[in-house]
């Protein structure tokens, strides 16, 4: 469907209704299934390396320009290293790769960092960037999601073992489903459970509307490339997706129910568990029921208050029998019954004194068992099935639950798929099959989108921009794509090598297009011709060159230093905080090496974004964000020149640097650039510096303070090594 034709539709002139069909001649192209096409022949043979190049120089030639000079070889290291690792290279790396003269040094150095367990760490962050991941709700309360971190660890760990993409999706949609018996997929399913949320909200109708709202948008954007929230109030202004084919998508995720108490463990695991478990509910049966009947009073009246918050409706849902509900009022009384419970800790304490003297002498009776309560496995924040019965879909006049029309069926956008999905029910799981039948069909071979969005954002993050600049807009309000035949390529490429990310990896890394320079000489004949034909660099005549992002950042500061943790998994870490920086503030970590842990670990909370992050334009965690923002402020350079966390890491690199050089100013200064900037410096650089630390010395000595002798050795290597820290080229990667 034209440009021309959608935008009619965008102001009325032409209906677009609910269930047109779209003739073949006018299905956009990128909705079309993807078909290799053959590599062009282009003059210059000698500069391909890989059949990527092909495409890009048939462009360049076309245009009457030429590919810009290969990067050196210590330029190409420090953008190939933080593209891979999101890490300076070392300095035992950069003289092993200026050392091998051989043919495959380059790939060498690739296949190293691609096996690299940093290479996870990476990664992980540009997904969870897609998939808005954070460890708490938002809105008000910003409660913390214990077992959020283990969706993040699932991540990480997917991509270090190079899961192949097509079940890297299938697990995050339906791992409940397809993969029962394995405990990643099931923390997989913390994909579907990342939404924003008011967990306390009376509403329970609307915000499940919401919550089904939030998670049909996000699967759209993240895995079709589609702005599948534009239909959900009417048929879709530009691109021809009926508002039914919103709620027929939607419909794949009613049955669908949170789970918080599912284990993360396998079968043996599970059963060992359960055994012990078993064994301390039989020795403690006596005195655990003596405590329920102190408490019994307390829960049902404080059950009978919070019951009283909500709607007749609601109340009716919870009150009814379970064998006697609808499959609606199932869905709505299970999310109530989070807000009608409270822990029985907190029950305790409102007991009269002496209930509550004798609840504390049951507790110590209990802790004074010999068979201590095992300790309980790990929890996975999960998605499951709520059981055969699934809740009605409606087509919601302007999006709205409370005006459903006509009742839909699972099914796709009939412009991609018109055949009916195939639901396969598993009674014995109790699970519907809808979520298992929309991965399945993500995951087809043929299926137009998934893989070309998926190869487009790969090369957005090594070249810039995505061959379609819009990541996230596939459609004909995004960005036509610079090179249709290569991101056809690609896909096809994708998945006939078993949809493996790290061999999309290799092929543009090692492409002669990514070894290019990015510096050019914008006064040279060519320069002109050049920028006169193509001056965004949209057929990439040369590198882009791109700033560190605050992640990345901050984990090079650490690098450099000396102090990056290497622990990976687990609970979060929480860094150092400005003093009063917000209520939502949370304490840091007592030791260093716990605070000092990957950007990836730190705490993501969405209400207190981690203010190095904040600055230089984290996502706001509450969308699906395809593309960081990338703005200068002065916020930016007042957190590096002002900021403690950089000025504690120039200290502390002054003393690596101090331990290691000694009093040799001219050694000092040149590891240090090679450290920060990832080159060798000129002779020009280290004299500037060797004059900065004695002229700065001199003014120490000459001052009212007097002569402190190594405390002002320290003081002007650190002023050195903070300057460093600021500068332009350690900021940014050619």
């Amino acid at each position: 469907m034209g440009r021309a034709f959608s935008i009619l539709i965008a102001i009325g002139l032409l209906p677009l209704l609910a269930d047109t069909t779209v003739s073949a001649a006018e299905i956009p192209a990128l909705f079309r299934t993807p078909r290799r096409p053959a590599l062009p022949i282009v003059k210059n043979r000698t500069w391909v390396r890989t059949p990527i190049d092909t495409f890009i120089l048939a462009r360049l030639e076309a245009e009457g320009l030429t590919p810009s000079s290969p990067a050196d070889k210590e330029r190409l290291l420090r953008r190939v290293t933080f593209d891979l690792t999101g890490l300076p290279p070392t300095l035992a790396e950069q003289e092993a790769f200026l050392a091998d003269t051989s043919p495959d040094a380059y790939r060498k150095v690739v296949e190293r960092l691609l096996a690299s367990p940093r290479y996870g760490e990476r990664w992980a962050q540009h997904w969870l960037d897609l998939v808005r991941y954070a460890e708490s709700d938002g809105f008000k309360a910003d409660d913390l999601r214990p077992a959020a971190h283990r969706y993040r660890d699932y991540v990480v760990r997917a991509l270090n073992a190079d899961v192949p993409y097509d079940r890297f999706l299938r697990q995050q949609i339906a791992g409940d489903e397809l993969e029962p018996d394995n405990p990643d997929a099931l923390v997989a399913t913390g994909f579907l459970r990342l939404w924003p949320d008011e967990y306390n909200a009376a509403n329970l109708e609307q915000r499940r509307q919401e919550i089904l709202d939030d998670v049909t948008d996000v699967t759209g954007q993240v895995f079709l490339g589609l702005t599948l929230g534009c239909a959900r109030c009417h048929d879709h202004k530009f691109d021809p997706i009926a508002q039914t084919d919103y709620f027929r998508l939607q419909a794949f995720f009613a049955p669908m129910r949170t789970r918080d108490d599912l284990p993360a463990a396998n079968e043996k695991e599970r059963n060992e568990y359960q055994r012990r478990l078993d064994d301390w509910q039989k020795a403690s049966a006596a005195i655990r029921a003596e405590m329920d009947k102190l408490l019994a009073d307390k829960r049902r009246a404080h059950r009978q208050s919070a019951l009283g918050k909500f709607r007749a409706e609601i109340q009716q849902a919870v009150l009814t029998p379970d064998e006697k509900r609808t499959p609606y009022q199932r869905h709505i009384a299970l999310i109530a019954e989070k807000q009608l419970q409270t822990p029985d800790a907190n029950l305790a304490k409102t007991l009269p004194a002496d209930k509550k003297k004798a609840y504390e002498r049951l507790e110590k009776q209990l802790a004074a068992l010999p068979m201590p309560r095992p300790e309980p496995l790990p929890s996975a924040m999960a998605a499951t099935d709520a059981g055969l019965d699934t809740p009605p879909t409606f087509l919601l006049a302007g999006g709205d639950w409370r005006k459903p029309r006509e009742e839909l069926q699972p099914g796709f956008p009939m412009v991609l798929d018109t055949s009916k999905p195939d639901i396969r029910t598993n009674k014995e799981r109790k699970t519907t099959g809808r979520r298992s039948a929309l991965a399945r069909w993500m995951t087809r071979n043929d299926n137009p989108l998934t893989a070309r969005v998926a190869v487009n954002r790969l090369w957005q993050h090594h070249f810039g921009t995505g061959i379609v600049a819009s990541s996230g807009d596939f459609g004909a309000m995004g960005e036509a794509p610079t090179h249709p035949e290569l991101l056809d390529w690609l896909a096809v490429e994708f998945v006939s090598h078993g949809w493996s990310i790290k061999h999309m990896h290799r092929l543009m890394v090692l492409s002669a297009a990514y070894r290019q320079d990015s510096r050019v000489d914008a006064a040279s004949p060519a320069g002109v011709a050049a920028r006169r034909v193509d001056a965004d660099n949209r057929l990439l005549w040369h590198a882009r060159r791109r700033r560190l992002e605050g992640e990345a950042l901050r984990d090079a500061m650490l690098a450099l230093s000396g102090e990056l943790s290497p622990r990976m998994f687990g609970p979060s870490a929480r860094p150092k905080l400005p003093a009063n920086i917000s209520k939502y503030a949370w304490k840091p970590d007592a030791a260093p090496q716990d605070r000092h842990r990957r950007s990836i670990y730190v705490l993501a909370k969405r209400n207190m974004r981690y203010p190095l992050f904040d600055a230089f334009d984290l996502p706001d965690m509450h969308n699906c964000c395809s593309r960081r923002l990338n703005t200068t402020t002065s916020p930016q350079a007042l957190l590096l020149l002002n900021g403690d966390f950089a000025l504690e890491r120039g200290q502390r690199l002054a003393e690596v640097l101090s331990e290691r050089c000694g009093d040799n100013d001219a050694r000092l200064v040149a590891e240090a650039y090679r450290l920060a900037w990832g080159r060798r410096a000129t002779k020009e650089e280290i004299e500037l510096g060797t004059r900065f630390l004695k002229q700065r010395s001199e003014e120490l000595r000459t001052s009212k303070h007097g002569d402190r002798g190594s405390q002002d050795r320290a003081a002007v290597v650190a002023d050195f090594c903070h300057a460093l820290l600021n500068t332009n080229e350690f900021l940014f990667v050619d």
